[in-house]
């Protein structure tokens, strides 16, 4: 079989695309895009973090 259209039916049943990522350990890394979604592995050497993701003070209990 070629390369060609009759081969590309052929990549329809690949499993586990997410898969354990090797720097944060989550399954949040995606085999055919070569990234990891939770900390970024693969994009960039900076881990993966926005300020929206910090939780609000405002709203967080405190321990007396």
């Amino acid at each position: 079989m070629g390369t060609g259209t009759p081969s590309m039916g052929r990549k329809s049943g690949k499993r586990r695309l997410v898969t354990r990522c090797r720097r944060c350990g989550k399954r949040s890394y995606h085999v055919r895009h070569k990234k990891c979604s939770s900390c970024g592995f693969g994009r960039s050497a900076k881990l993966r973090r926005y300020n929206w993701q910090k939780p609000n003070k405002k709203y967080i209990k405190k321990k007396r």
